[in-house]
């Protein structure tokens, strides 16, 4: 298992990690196909706006977050590199909200209800164990 990030104490390095490989398969899945993108944005704005362009453009920039979250997995004691990874998930729940609540885009469902807990989940567990981690 030397592959896997130190832990430092704690499981947040082994989340990180596998929520980036859970992004690399969600970005999969929008380079190949629209489904990932109609599932997450089934609101009722949403029908006509989620197109191969857009599910590529998502995929993206839901790669990049990975490729920033698993670098954070592995230098979780850096601070720089843990604010970075910390705001991928702020950004990924002020979209989600938004276009929940703002843009009308997606609707609180199975696909959306996964990336929003996911989302609020590492936000706070980042925030509560900020100060644990790049203090080591």
């Amino acid at each position: 298992m030397d592959w896997l990030p130190a832990s430092h104490g704690g499981v947040l390095p082994y989340w990180l990690l596998l929520t980036s490989a859970a992004s690399v398969f969600n970005t999969i899945g929008c380079y190949t196909s629209t489904a990932v993108g109609r599932r997450t944005y089934q609101g009722p704005a949403s029908a006509a706006e989620a197109t191969a362009l857009s599910a590529r453009l998502f995929g993206t920039w839901t790669l990049l977050a990975a490729v920033v979250r698993t670098y954070a997995a592995y230098s979780i004691t850096d601070t720089g590199i843990y604010a970075g990874a910390l705001f991928t998930y702020v950004l990924a729940l002020a979209h989600f909200t938004s276009e929940w609540l703002v843009y009308k885009t997606t609707s609180f469902a199975k696909g959306l209800a996964t990336p929003f807990a996911v989302a609020t989940l590492t936000t706070g567990w980042m925030l509560a164990q900020s100060g644990y981690y790049t203090a080591v």
